[in-house]
């Protein structure tokens, strides 16, 4: 018998959050929290796109965008380099392409004309200090940002909580179980508004 395909919006996503994802994942998909978003309310979801880029020098994005699909987030190990790497120059030429978002490990800056583009960034930095073009690095190839693998294709998901990345083949596995925890806490969100208490709900009294 042949295992159903989940199917999902990145809407249900978006709206199911980064916290309910990691913990319906349980397994560790977080990228560290020290990566945070440009501007506020900044969110994405797309496939992750990885990218390796040495300290101080952009010129792997700028072949990156033009093997970018559309839907493709850009995921880059910069080394956590407080340089500029991006701005709203690669911004407008992302959103041309389709490009979904970034996640960088490295500073970006331009962060008022991002937010006015809605194109959501998450970085490790705002740093406004320019950038060289010595090395290519490597598109498509895997990474690790920080301790965490990324693959292409991998599911990136992205707000103010924090980062996921899914691996792909462990997507429908994910959102079968965060939308099995979304309806759990309806419930429990609406027996908390009756006025139980979360020591019953989740039985802490027994904790002792």
């Amino acid at each position: 018998m042949s295992t159903p395909v989940i199917t999902y919006e990145e809407t249900e996503l978006l709206a199911m959050g980064t916290a309910t994802l990691f913990e319906a994942a349980r397994f560790d998909c977080d990228l560290d929290p020290e990566l945070r978003p440009s501007w506020p309310g900044a969110r994405l979801c797309g496939t992750a796109l990885p990218v390796l880029a040495a300290a101080g020098d952009n010129l792997p994005l700028h072949w990156a965008l033009e093997e970018a699909a559309p839907g493709d987030v850009l995921v880059v190990d910069a080394g956590g380099s407080r340089c500029g790497f991006w701005g709203e120059v690669m911004s407008v030429a992302a959103q041309a392409r389709g490009v979904r978002g970034l996640v960088i490990d490295g500073g970006v800056r331009d962060t008022a004309q991002l937010e006015q583009l809605a194109f959501p960034a998450f970085s490790s930095s705002i740093a406004i200090r320019g950038t060289g073009k010595a090395w290519r690095g490597t598109v498509g190839e895997p990474i690790t940002v920080r301790g965490r693998p990324v693959r292409r294709g991998d599911l990136v998901v992205a707000d103010q909580d924090g980062i996921v990345v899914l691996p792909a083949d462990r997507v429908d596995e994910v959102v079968a179980a965060a939308r099995d925890r979304v309806e759990k806490e309806d419930a429990y969100m609406n027996r908390l508004r009756s006025g139980e208490l979360t020591l019953d709900i989740y039985a802490f009294r027994e904790l002792r």
